[in-house]
């Protein structure tokens, strides 16, 4: 759904390249190893959710959002494997758009209201039973869906995606838009700055409370004190590595278009999108990997989910699931609620 000039000519020539090789192979990564771990933690987790477990809910309700993604993954597979070419619809791109955004940015306030919660349970340990309730870390699960949903409801609105299919000029895109709606500009250095940089200020805040708590508390082990360093710097890594370089080129991208809003500067403008094309591509497909380290980073890091997890695998196809969960309780009734 490319725009085109006076002379028909694409803003952005996408052709048969190896753009589309890279990208299919790591969605395919991230789609099979991304289904494997959050199916494979799916079942420990559900069990602290049954033991109302504070953080086995927020996990439960990020599995759920990487699940929901997941499931939309062949989609994008597929339109790679074709060039760039989305062959399935209007509709299917909607919904394929819809569910790889709204799991970005539910996976980051979810990601937000886990650190929060380890920063109250670490440095206000007896202040805080008093708001750590199941109810409450539901009703913030609720609420994060239901902003995140509504807030891209709105680009769908107005992101014009009926003119993804122009048979005439073969431009048949999902979601490449150049040169990209003014609305869509607008809305890009809105979720920049309000679902990236402001969670990144919550996120490096939580941790850095969380780390000068632990380094001067004498009652904990070594062990302890390396899985909160592990959750902690892992948080970040997962920001650094698969969100901040593409919020980074979203930002020059949405400020390069709004510099060049005139007739004599589109051709320079054309020119910066087709040499972004290819690393932001890029940036946007290695964003699609969270979905593979958020239940390896927050679940297997957590005290006695590693051996619940062992045990439920082994014992698949001859426990049932009560007696997993009974196992894996008794096991854990030592086990610091730190992490």
């Amino acid at each position: 759904m490319n725009s085109t000039d006076a002379n028909s000519t694409p803003c952005v020539k996408i052709g048969e390249n190896a753009i589309s090789d890279v990208l299919m192979s790591i969605y395919i990564l991230a789609f099979i190893f991304g289904l494997i771990f959050n199916v494979l933690t799916l079942g420990p987790i559900w069990q602290q959710v049954r033991r109302q477990n504070i953080l086995g809910i927020f996990l439960l309700n990020l599995s759920i959002s990487d699940l929901l993604f997941l499931f939309t993954m062949p989609l994008w597979i597929n339109y790679y494997q074709q060039d760039h070419h989305w062959k399935l619809g209007v509709v299917s791109c909607n919904v394929a758009g819809f569910f790889y955004y709204t799991n970005m940015y539910i996976s980051i306030y979810l990601l937000c209201c886990i650190s929060v919660d380890r920063c109250m349970v670490v440095t206000y340990p007896l202040r805080s039973k008093t708001h750590r309730t199941s109810r409450c870390a539901w009703a913030q699960c609720a609420t994060v869906y239901v902003v995140v949903v509504a807030l891209h409801i709105m680009v769908l609105v107005n992101d014009n995606l009926v003119d993804a299919h122009d048979e005439k000029n073969d431009n048949d895109r999902c979601y490449e838009t150049f040169p990209m709606p003014r609305p869509v500009a607008l809305f890009n250095l809105l979720r920049v700055g309000i679902c990236f940089l402001l969670p990144l200020l919550v996120l490096a805040v939580s941790y850095w409370r969380v780390l000068a708590t632990v380094g001067q508390s004498p009652g904990l082990t070594a062990q302890a004190k390396r899985k909160v360093r592990l959750l902690s710097f892992g948080v970040i890594g997962i920001f650094s590595f698969c969100f901040a370089p593409y919020h980074i080129l979203l930002l020059i991208r949405s400020l390069v278009f709004y510099n060049s809003d005139n007739v004599q500067a589109q051709g320079s403008y054309c020119q910066f999108e087709q040499k972004m094309h290819f690393p932001f591509s890029c940036m946007l497909a290695l964003s699609s990997l969270n979905c593979v380290v958020d239940p390896v980073l927050y679940v297997l890091v957590s005290n006695g989910v590693q051996e619940e997890v062992k045990l439920c695998w082994r014992r698949r196809r001859r426990t049932q699931t009560g007696e997993c969960a009974l196992t894996a309780y008794e096991r854990g009734k030592t086990n610091t609620n730190l992490i």
